[in-house]
Formats: C-alpha cells, structure tokens, sequence
C-alpha cells in the first residue's frame, strides 16, 4: 500500500506541500534537503523520510515526473503520502457514474460549465497521461492507494482539515489506507450529502462556508466560487475576516459578513497537525501556530514548494521550515 513502512528507523520526516506538476522545485527542494538522486527518484538522508500532502497533480508541466519521483520513493519506503482533492477528482473523472450512465463521478463528457470546468482543471494530467489510456488507468490505482490522513503518533497530516469525527466515519466504512478504495466506498463518498461524502470533503478540501446572496470569490485559476474557505484552527480569531480565506483583492466580498450560524473555531490539542490545499501567499512561508503548519503556498502557481523538517517536535516552529522557487529566500 501507498503508506507502507519503511525496513529502517525513521526519525524525522520532511513534510512536503502540494506539488500540482512542479518537478523542478520538488528537486530542487529535495536536493537541499540533503536527499540524493538513485534510479527515478530520491533516497532520503538516514533515519529520515518524506511525506507529501497530496495534490501531486494538475496546473503545472511536470505530471509524469513528480508522479514517478514520488511513487519510486513510496516503493523504495522513501516517503509516504497522503490523498488530495485532486487525486481524488482525477478517480471520480476516470470512473463510471452508476446513477447517470454516459457520465462520470466528476462529470466531464457533456457540454455543461461544470463539465468544462472540470476538464479545465485536470487538462495538464490528461494531456500527460492521455485520456482513458493504459497509463491514465495506471496512475488512478495507483491514486486508489493512498490513504486520506495519516496519524504517526507524534504528528498527523491530511490534505485539507483535520477533524477526528470525519476520520472515524471514513475507519467504520473501510477506508482506512490499509487497502485501496474500492468502487462502493467511492460510489458511497460522491453520494450528495452521505456521511461519507461529508467526511471525504471535510478531510481533503477542509471547511467551506456560503457567501451572502450574490456575492463571489474568483480563485487563482479564475473559477468562481460561492463559498469561501475558512481557516477553522485559528481558534484565536475574534472577527470572521479573520478565518475567511479569500484571494487578494476580493476582501471586499466578506463586507458585513458575521459569524455563521453553528460555526465553531477547532483548537487543535494533541499531536501537531499538517495540512494543504489552501493556497497561502506571501512574502515568506510561516507556521499557523505551534500545532499546525499550512505548507501549500501555491507552488503550482508561482509560490514556493515549502516543507517542514519534523524531528519528534510536539510544538512546531518556523525554523524548521524549507522552501525552493517562488522568488522568495529559501529557507534552511
């Protein structure tokens, strides 16, 4: 399986953010890392492994390099990895639809926006892989593999959002990374409103809340949304455009918006968590907090590829993050 262990001690491990095609920072920062290049991928220092937090896939020009560079090091125990919305998109894409024959779970073949929309969003993987080709099925079993969140005792990683309740709803239906995701977990998980699609979403895509009526969000790629995401471990916030992740230049769109109904901040208690997925800027990567650290800082749109190099720690610092490419100083 995708997050098999490895035959050596491990000691540390170097959390990696969402990579979306980009094999020349994920080189680069691998290489300064002190990981060496063997056969078509990298062996990591002693005692150390690397873990990626999904969103291999999608935007950049590099598709089929990163997926060989980081499967070669799940087969040689080098790394593990965890699933992202994009992995999981790319399975519902190439997979039947039961309820609406001609289509798929991620609906592409019709002329709708919602079909172009998605074919917009997975172009750079199909134009590497090739549409419904031996190599395109390939690349979703192996997707099928990977478990949706990891929890390695001293730390936890999970693409979008950490929520203990949403992990046990994936554990009681079999979806617990010991074995691939079979058809009728998958069917179950892009049911509307299922327990296990709520779960599924709250895991890889986090926390997203309506916008007032008639108003949008357009993110990095130019898609609009009606729902914006929200940052809901910043458990110290005390005005909601404190939590609301909105693009630059779109903050506006929050303007007389207030606490939704039922919404709660989550203080994360425990071991320290590490997510993706949220597209963070600015001039330099930094931790949310001593318990959680976002590493997605939108590689896969001009940003850095950042990491954080874990050893045991129960309370994160900036220190020990590690960035390459983006225009900004790389961390050490």
């Amino acid at each position: 399986m995708a997050e098999h262990n490895p035959g050596g001690d491990v000691n540390g491990y170097d959390v990696i953010g969402d990579l979306h095609g980009q094999a020349g920072k994920l080189e680069a920062l691998l290489a300064a890392m002190g990981y060496v290049r063997t056969g078509r991928g990298y062996r990591p220092p002693q005692g150390r492994q690397a873990l990626f937090l999904g969103d291999l896939i999608d935007r950049g020009g590099d598709q089929l390099r990163v997926l060989e560079i980081v499967w070669s090091m799940i087969e040689a125990g080098h790394a593990r990895c965890v699933m992202g919305n994009h992995e999981f998109n790319a399975i519902g894409y190439a997979t039947d639809d039961p309820r609406n024959p001609g289509e798929r779970l991620r609906p592409n073949r019709g002329a709708s926006a919602k079909c172009a929309k998605n074919r917009a969003q997975h172009a750079a993987f199909i134009a590497a892989v090739g549409d419904g080709t031996a190599t395109h099925a390939q690349w979703i079993e192996r997707f099928r593999t990977l478990p949706v969140f990891l929890d390695l005792g001293g730390l936890r990683a999970v693409h979008g959002c950490w929520d203990d309740a949403s992990a046990a709803a994936l554990r009681t239906a079999g979806w617990d990374g010991t074995r691939a995701l079979d058809d009728a977990i998958l069917f179950a998980a892009c049911a509307p409103g299922s327990v296990l699609e709520c779960a599924r979403k709250r895991l890889t895509c986090g926390v997203e809340i309506p916008l007032t009526e008639g108003r949008s969000i357009r993110d990095k790629s130019g898609h609009e949304h009606f729902e914006v995401r929200v940052a809901n471990w910043r458990h110290w916030a005390t005005a909601f455009h404190e939590v609301a992740l909105v693009p630059a230049g779109q903050e506006d769109q929050l303007a007389g918006m207030d606490w939704p109904s039922g919404f709660m901040l989550d203080r994360i208690e425990g071991a320290p968590v590490f997510i993706g997925h949220h597209w963070f800027d600015g001039p330099q990567p930094v931790i949310e907090s001593p318990k959680l650290a976002c590493l997605d800082w939108s590689a896969g749109k001009g940003g850095p590829l950042v990491a954080y190099r874990w050893d045991g720690e129960a309370l994160l610092s900036n220190d020990k993050l590690v960035w390459a490419g983006g225009g900004v100083r790389s961390g050490g």
